[in-house]
């Protein structure tokens, strides 16, 4: 089964794609503001075993494109893709920014989320572990290319960037997210707005402290699949599933930050681990 999907919730829209069969996953892109379609590779893995339903977070068509950006509306805009689904529980599964919001998620909406997987995330202990994820990103990228994609980012915080600009900018630092550069494909189209992207993550950085404070208090099954060459460090995953009662972290060798990409069927195994079958 695949099929486009449109809910509106308490007055907002949001949109995306329900693919497969089984029992209920929610999967959430990274970015933020960036198209899901990237996650494509994931919902072929899952979607012989379950129902995934990958929505496009607000920012982006088809869903809502006003804000405000917050990390309270991104949740609440998960429950509102429950709500519409008709999904009383599901898996919530996210990849980088998008496992952030999972931890949000497993907090903030307990009784909903049947377990969590976060892949490659921002962290919740400390700053999320972005100094450490810009420094190496930089260490990774020729000299010119680190220096012209600080200037395309310039001219989005200036409001002067066009869309062609956004998606060079992360097209310049696309191979350092790989285990080498030779090793990374090419960039899949992008669709990216940026002032979504500015308010979801200053909301997100005021916020730390507060998730910080309530990992303890997730009691929903909750795993970390984090890759040993990505350019987040692994400390970022260990370091919150240290605050989490019961979670676990599967350091993947040899994987980036998609690690898909380098161990297809392994979001699956864990996915199967975390609900105990299969």
């Amino acid at each position: 089964m695949e099929s486009d999907f449109a809910v509106t919730v308490d007055g907002v829209r949001l949109g995306g794609r329900l693919r497969g069969s089984g029992d209920p996953v929610l999967l959430l892109h990274g970015g933020p503001a960036l198209g899901f379609e990237y996650l494509d590779p994931v919902v072929e893995e899952l979607q012989d075993s379950f129902t995934v339903a990958t929505h496009q977070q607000r920012g982006l068509p088809p869903s809502r494109t006003e804000g405000p950006f917050d990390v309270s509306d991104h949740v609440a805009d998960v429950r509102r893709v429950l709500d519409g689904l008709g999904w009383e529980r599901a898996v919530v599964i996210g990849h980088s920014w998008g496992g952030h919001l999972a931890l949000h998620v497993a907090h903030r909406l307990a009784d909903r989320v049947r377990a969590m997987l976060a892949i490659d995330p921002m962290g919740g202990v400390g700053d999320g572990g972005a100094a450490a994820f810009v420094a190496e990103l930089e260490a990774r990228t020729p000299a010119a290319d680190w220096q012209r994609a600080n200037e395309l980012d310039e001219r989005a915080e200036a409001g002067t960037a066009t869309a062609e600009d956004l998606v060079e900018s992360v097209r310049l630092l696309w191979p350092a997210y790989f285990p080498t550069r030779e090793l990374a494909p090419p960039m899949p189209e992008t669709r990216l707005a940026h002032l979504p992207y500015v308010e979801t993550m200053a909301s997100a950085y005021a916020e730390l402290p507060g998730l910080e404070a309530d990992l303890a208090t997730i009691s929903v099954p909750v795993g970390f699949l984090a890759g040993a060459v990505s350019p987040i460090p692994t400390t970022t995953s260990s370091e919150t599933a240290d605050r989490i009662p019961g979670a676990w972290v599967d350091v993947v060798d040899g994987a980036g930050h998609f690690v898909w990409h380098e161990r297809p069927g392994l979001v699956l195994d864990a996915v199967r681990r975390l609900v105990g079958h299969g």
